[in-house]
């Protein structure tokens, strides 16, 4: 099987596929630079044999990295106790395989272009990837598949990481939708949820309908990220929520791998 891992600037994810390139299994972990090859084994090993699969199942291993002072632990962590060497996003013989039609390709974040692949393969036609992370991205893939650019915002748990300490007042508080539609709150905890969640619905209506009026043609809204199923839950601003579309993408970047 493969393992795909996700390596973000929050978390690691991890995946184990199968042969039909479906994810059987998932785990994460928060993203630690400083963390070991050793360490990392430690972890997943133990969440394998939990839930009934070994080492010796996994034959291979892809990453995709936004952290690359993370990435040369996740690369030993496959040759010391998988035994494989890690492919790795962007590189031969798992390039993207898409046309990056951007001026700096080699910019573009792996997480972007592994979610294009995903996308391309899930709908027909242009599509708007929004993917909530540690910043929330915005994505334009064409009816080719091609990478046609797109937008950074800051993430929502950052946004409310940045007002807790910058505002000695207020109380750290969960990203949850308020109890109501009302936009104005009795106090200072309902205010919070009703800035945060509702002023980030806000910001994602009006982006979603500037890129359809500049896009110019139909096109559909995949959204993913952790935090995708809370937004999708009181409005209608995604035709799909796909939280898995990374590490899906991952598994398409193996099985359509070069073998020359």
């Amino acid at each position: 099987m493969l393992l795909a891992i996700d390596n973000g600037n929050t978390n690691v994810k991890f995946a184990l596929v199968d042969a039909n390139g479906s994810i059987v299994q998932r785990w994460r972990i928060a993203t630690d630079v400083k963390r070991t090859a050793d360490e990392y084994a430690v972890w997943l090993v133990q969440l394998l044999s939990m839930e009934g699969f070994s080492r010796e199942d996994v034959n291979a291993v892809v990453i995709a990295s936004v952290v690359p002072r993370a990435l040369h632990n996740l690369q030993e962590l496959a040759t010391k106790y998988f035994r494989v060497e890690a492919l790795i996003g962007g590189r031969a013989p798992v390039e993207w395989g898409i046309a990056l039609k951007v001026d700096e390709p080699r910019a573009l974040g792996a997480d972007r272009a592994v979610n294009a692949i995903a996308a391309q393969a899930l709908e027909a036609g242009d599509k708007i990837v929004i993917s909530f992370g540690t910043a929330t991205t915005f994505d334009h893939i064409g009816a080719d598949g091609a990478y046609l650019g797109g937008s950074i915002a800051t993430g929502v748990s950052l946004s409310l990481d940045a007002l807790y300490n910058a505002a000695a007042m207020l109380p750290r508080i969960a990203i949850e939708p308020p109890p109501s539609d009302s936009v104005i709150g009795r106090d200072t905890v309902s205010q919070m949820q009703i800035g945060i969640y509702w002023g980030y619905v806000s910001m994602i209506e009006g982006m979603i309908a500037r890129l359809k009026k500049e896009i110019g043609r139909p096109v559909k809204v995949i959204a993913t990220g952790g935090l995708a199923p809370l937004f999708q839950m009181h409005t209608d601003l995604f035709d799909r929520v796909e939280p898995e579309l990374t590490l899906r993408g991952i598994a398409l970047l193996y099985s359509n791998r070069t073998t020359a």
